[in-house]
C-alpha cells in the first residue's frame, strides 16, 4: 500500500504514538510504521506485564495498559498503521520525502519522525533451544495467561528474567530461574524480592538439553558445576537472555549519528532538512531516557513540523483543555 500523509512516525512505541495522537491533535494526517506485527514498540514486545512506575498522573501502570490507552488515544485521529514492515530509504521528493517502507510500498510525507527507540533488536540465541523456537520456547511473554498451569523455566540474570519469573509466579504451576553465572544482572531489590516468594534460583547452571515432543517441551536438562546434572519439568522456557539492537536501514539516511542515537537540536531536527527524532533514539546533551521525556519531545517536534509544514500556523496552538 503507497499512502501519501503529513507526517510519517517511524517507530510505533509510546513516544511514537503519542506523537501520532498530537500530530492529529494538530490536524496532520499520520501513518506509523514499525517492524513489530503491532504497536507498542518495547514495551509490548519485552514487558507487556511489567508495571511502570515514571508515567505521570499513573502511580503504576501496566506496559499494555499503558500501550492501550496510547493506541486509543491516537486513535481519535485515525492514523494509518504499517505494521510488520522496515522503513529503508529515504529520498527527497518536491514538497516532502518518499520513505520505501517493506519491499513494494512507499510513503510520501512532508516530514518523518524517528521515534525507533533502540532500533530494530534481535533476542540473544539459547543454544539448546534450536528447533524449539516457537514451540515452547519464547523470549517474551505477550500473554501470562498461555503459561496458566505450566512448570516454566526462566534463563537469564537480568531484570528482564526477574521480571518474568515475578509475573509468572501467581500463574504457573512452578517456576524457576537458571542463570550460567553466581552473581545476578538484575537489581538487588527485584532479586529478594523473586527470592522471598521461593523461586529456586540455580546458579553456575546451562540449559544443555530440552527433551519434548511434537505437544512441546517436557523437561530441560542443565549442566551445573562440577560436572553435575539437573533435570526440571518444563512446558515452557523462557529465554531472557538480552537483546541485540542497531538502525537497521536507518544508519543509511545520512543522519548524524552517536552509536544508536541520532543527533537532534532544540527543535528535535536531525541534520537532514524535514527529518526529527524523538524518544530513546534521540541524542542532545543531558538527556535523560524516561518515556515522560519522549512524550515531550515527541509534542515538540510536532509543533515545530506544523510549521516546516505551514509556516502560517502557530508553534503553540494552545492547551488542548481549551479546545474541548
Amino acid at each position: 500500500m503507497d499512502c501519501d500523509v503529513d507526517l510519517l512516525v517511524v517507530g510505533a512505541g509510546p513516544t511514537g504514538l503519542f506523537a501520532a495522537y498530537y500530530a492529529g491533535f494538530r490536524g496532520m494526517s499520520v501513518a506509523v510504521v514499525d517492524s513489530l506485527p503491532e504497536p507498542g514498540g518495547q514495551v509490548t514486545a519485552m514487558y507487556p506485564e511489567k508495571m511502570i512506575f515514571d508515567v505521570a498522573g499513573f502511580p503504576e501502570v501496566r506496559g499494555r495498559d499503558l500501550v492501550d490507552a496510547l493506541v486509543a488515544q491516537a486513535g481519535q485521529y485515525d492514523p494509518v498503521y504499517l505494521l510488520g514492515r522496515h522503513a529503508r530509504t529515504l529520498s527527497e521528493v518536491e514538497g516532502g520525502l518518499l520513505v520505501g517502507v517493506g519491499e513494494h510500498e512507499s510513503v510520501r510525507a512532508g516530514a518523518v519522525l524517528v521515534t525507533a527507540g533502540i532500533g530494530e533488536f534481535s533476542p540473544r540465541p539459547l543454544p539448546a533451544a534450536d528447533g524449539w523456537i516457537g514451540r515452547g520456547v519464547v523470549h517474551f511473554v505477550p500473554e501470562l495467561s498461555a503459561h496458566s498451569g505450566q512448570d516454566v523455566v526462566v534463563v537469564g540474570g537480568g531484570d528482564s528474567a526477574f521480571d518474568w519469573a515475578l509475573a509468572l509466579h501467581p500463574v504457573a504451576r512452578s517456576v524457576a530461574l537458571v542463570h550460567r553465572r553466581a552473581r545476578f544482572r538484575a537489581h538487588p531489590g527485584l532479586v529478594r524480592k523473586v527470592e522471598e516468594l521461593g523461586v529456586p534460583l540455580i546458579t553456575d547452571a546451562e540449559v544443555a538439553e530440552i527433551r519434548g515432543d511434537d505437544s512441546g517441551p517436557r523437561e530441560v536438562e542443565l549442566a551445573l558445576s562440577g560436572d553435575r546434572r539437573q533435570v526440571l519439568p518444563a512446558q515452557a522456557v523462557v529465554a531472557a537472555l538480552g537483546f541485540t539492537a542497531d538502525l537497521g536501514p536507518i544508519e543509511s539516511w545520512g543522519l548524524e549519528l552517536d552509536k544508536r542515537t541520532i543527533r537532534v537540536d532544540t527543535t528535535m531536527r536531525t541534520n537532514r532538512e524535514r527529518v526529527y527524532a524523538a524518544g530513546d533514539v534521540a541524542a542532545y546533551p543531558g538527556k535523560v531516557k524516561l518515556i515522560a521525556t519522549g512524550f515531550g519531545e515527541a509534542a515538540t517536534a510536532v509543533n515545530n513540523i506544523a510549521v516546516v509544514l505551514n509556516p502560517d500556523a502557530h508553534l503553540f496552538p494552545g492547551h488542548s483543555s481549551n479546545m474541548g
